[in-house]
């Protein structure tokens, strides 16, 4: 989980704030080739602050930016009010520019720039057709996020990360054709923030029949943690799953259950269920179930659930507003 800082790395590059170098300084860059450069903005922008379209021309006039590979897109101005709009067309109308770019990630920003379900985003399906070569794709933020069902052959690496993502939004991804895609990553959040999906929405994906490349599977931050849990463990695609994220969610010992009575769960490299509601005796079956066959479990981050008095009883995602 990264929301609370900023990407120190990306597309296994060091991060470089190109948002720091003053423009009229004379600063010693580094290779363009050599680090993923992160282009940012306050999102309570002062008169004499640079907003981030100055800033990105600045960048394509200072840098090489053909032998640029990865693009850290932090904040931009009032992003609890503009959208991402504005970004995703000027990244395209660059792209005969910017031919070596290989990764993308589209809103790193805190709480302190921008609470994630306050950031508003848009269809940035375009910016995957304007670079076909494009191999990493992250965002964050949920609000106004659209994503049609599309084909891109090279993508490998697809994360969105919210406090509540969309069923359109969900469907549109797991109908698109991947054919390269190895590692998706959802946070589908909670429908305070708009995330309405259900387990049913992701059947093409638990089907297995999208994503033929798929190893790496997160299905995070739910609110309905136990019935993705349920709806994984008689998947088809689980069978070739090798590290599997079901973190950050309201994962319950009814979820655990079914994911230890579904199928057989010991092929996986990784299991990570941190940030979970399980007692103390479903924690143990887990790590006795698994651990015995190098299955590496993640149970950090217990949660207690709030008892309100009254029957009624608040369990929590990980990250929402």
């Amino acid at each position: 989980m990264t929301v609370g800082h900023y990407l120190e790395e990306f597309h296994e590059l060091p991060v470089f704030p190109f948002q720091d170098t003053e423009p009229d300084a004379r600063v010693e860059l580094p290779d363009a080739a050599a680090v993923a450069w992160r282009l940012s903005s306050p999102t309570y922008c002062e008169d004499d602050d640079e907003q981030w379209g100055a800033q990105f021309e600045r960048f394509l006039k200072t840098v090489d930016v053909s032998r640029v590979r990865a693009l850290v897109v932090g904040g931009w101005d009032e992003a609890y009010e503009n959208s991402s709009a504005d970004i995703v067309t000027a990244l395209i109308a660059a792209n005969n520019r910017l031919t070596s770019l290989e990764a993308v990630f589209l809103g790193d920003m805190t709480g302190e720039d921008c609470e994630i379900s306050w950031i508003i985003q848009s269809d940035v399906t375009p910016l995957l057709a304007a670079y076909p070569a494009l191999r990493e794709f992250g965002v964050r933020g949920g609000s106004h996020l659209a994503f049609p069902s599309i084909r891109h052959t090279g993508l490998e690496s697809l994360v969105v990360e919210t406090g509540g993502l969309g069923a359109e939004v969900v469907r549109g991804i797991v109908g698109s054709d991947l054919p390269a895609l190895e590692k998706l990553e959802l946070w589908l959040g909670t429908d305070e923030y708009g995330g309405d999906s259900t387990a049913d929405d992701l059947a093409p994906l638990l089907s297995g029949a999208a994503f033929p490349a798929l190893r790496s599977l997160g299905l995070c931050n739910s609110v309905v943690q136990d019935a993705v849990a349920a709806a994984v463990a008689g998947a088809p695609v689980l069978a070739r799953i090798e590290r599997l994220d079901l973190s950050m969610g309201v994962l319950t010992d009814e979820g655990a259950a079914a994911l230890l009575d579904g199928q057989p769960l010991t092929h996986l490299s990784h299991l990570d269920l941190s940030h979970h509601y399980l007692s103390e005796d479903m924690r143990k079956r887990v790590l006795a179930a698994l651990a015995p066959h190098g299955v590496v479990v993640d149970l950090d981050d217990a949660q207690e659930a709030d008892d309100e008095g009254d029957g009624r009883v608040w369990r929590y995602v990980a990250v929402a507003e």
